[in-house]
């Protein structure tokens, strides 16, 4: 019998969505590496860079619980249009940064912006995870597919997105850079606004704020698990290893300056579009269209084991190691990108799961719930990369990372492989 196939408007909605969602990750990967690298090279240190992000992350935090009662609320539209109007209101409001103010100030303000601009990605995130759950296709894996799509494609993106950042910042200078980046999504944002399809669900007026907070086991122990998987990502990932390739590629000069922006800028996009690609591939590699949810659940442990094993052996390297040198560097790529891959299966069966553990009413809940968890995650890795790598150089962040892989795996070890919720109904 021929499997059944996704309504045609739900399918030109899920386009639709996932086109905005690209341009959105693309301009926030860019800014990413935008801001990272022309502090940097202003002399911040590991610490004070890592003070740029926090609002950024704890606003997704807050952001999450707050948006998936909205969309559940308003609908999905409304969060969608309201992540991308205000990535452009933080690109503009980028642009007025004084070079002559104090640092403090500029903390302050950067701070500030990347408030909004964490706000903004994780409205946009939302309503884009939450839209698969909804409109992808019933059949046996369909889910897996879609979900594993939309994620792989977008973290390609973003990781082009921070090779555009560091070239924009080499060859254009910051405050065109930001500028140019504003007006494509100006333009996206009136293409959608114009031009969006049906397909996604209108909210329901009775959705309350306390419904955010789920009473599922399962997506509390997923959501722990989740906090400690991408605070091991981003502990060497925010301020670490950008740090430590500057201080190798550069000799302080403009032009050394220049160079490393490009190298350190087309490391972290190769290692953004592998763990893209092999997102993308997971449902393949995990046979997952022929296998039952509780066989997925014994890989989120199985592949959160294998991945402990690599910051492990990479900080035993750089403490033996005592100091950058070719071997080290030349370890750390090979390891990292080792690292990309396995992290990007944990991930992709971390999005699958919340989409199959989550009701179809309350999903957009369930979601944000979950990418609260994901945004404190990211918190606590932020905060303890500048910390650690002040603290104890590279050895120390990639040890902090392993031991927040280790918990990761703790929290996976509890999901219970039992009966998961039938497929999603329409809000």
């Amino acid at each position: 019998m021929t499997p059944p196939r996704p309504r045609p408007e739900g399918l030109a909605a899920y386009i639709a969505v996932t086109a905005a969602y690209w341009a959105f990750m693309l301009t926030d990967g860019a800014l990413r590496m935008l801001v990272l690298l022309h502090f940097n090279s202003l002399g911040f240190t590991p610490i004070q860079l890592a003070y740029l992000f926090l609002l950024y992350e704890i606003a997704g935090i807050v952001t999450n619980l707050s948006a998936g009662w909205i969309a559940a609320r308003f609908g999905l539209r409304a969060t969608l249009y309201a992540g991308l109007g205000l990535q452009i209101a933080a690109l503009l409001a980028l642009a007025r940064l004084d070079p002559a103010w104090s640092v403090a100030a500029s903390v302050a303000f950067v701070m500030a912006v990347q408030g909004a601009s964490g706000v903004a990605k994780d409205l946009a995130k939302m309503s884009a995870k939450s839209a698969v759950k909804l409109l992808a296709p019933p059949q046996q894996g369909g889910l897996f597919r879609w979900v594993a799509l939309l994620t792989g494609s977008k973290n390609a993106v973003k990781g082009l997105g921070f090779l555009l950042g560091a070239a924009l910042l080499a060859l254009a200078g910051f405050v065109p850079a930001v500028l140019g980046m504003a007006a494509v999504l100006a333009a996206i944002l009136v293409v959608l606004l114009l031009r969006m399809p049906g397909g996604l669900p209108a909210g329901r007026k009775e959705a309350t704020f306390g419904e955010v907070f789920s009473t599922v086991p399962n997506i509390n122990r997923l959501s722990a698990a989740r906090v400690f998987l991408f605070g091991a990502r981003d502990v060497w990932f925010v301020v670490g290893i950008p740090v430590y390739f500057t201080a190798v590629l550069s000799d302080g000069s403009p032009e050394g300056n220049r160079a490393a922006f490009f190298l350190i800028g087309g490391f972290m996009a190769l290692w953004i579009i592998l763990y893209g690609a092999v997102q993308a591939a997971a449902p393949r590699l995990l046979r997952a269209a022929t296998r039952p949810e509780a066989a997925l659940i014994g890989d989120a442990r199985r592949w959160a084991a294998a991945l402990f094993v690599i910051p492990a052996a990479l900080a035993g390297a750089a403490w033996a190691a005592g100091g950058p040198s070719p071997v080290l560097t030349g370890a750390l790529v090979v390891g990292l990108l080792a690292f990309g891959a396995v992290f990007a299966v944990n991930s992709s069966l971390h999005s699958y799961l919340i989409l199959a553990f989550s009701e179809g009413r309350r999903v957009t809940m369930d979601v944000g719930f979950y990418y609260g968890a994901n945004a404190a995650g990211r918190l606590l890795g932020t905060l303890l990369s500048g910390l650690s790598y002040q603290t104890g150089g590279l050895a120390l962040c990639l040890a902090t990372a392993a031991l927040l892989v280790a918990l990761s795996w703790l929290g996976a070890r509890r999901l219970d492989p039992g009966p998961v919720p039938a497929p999603a109904r329409p809000l």
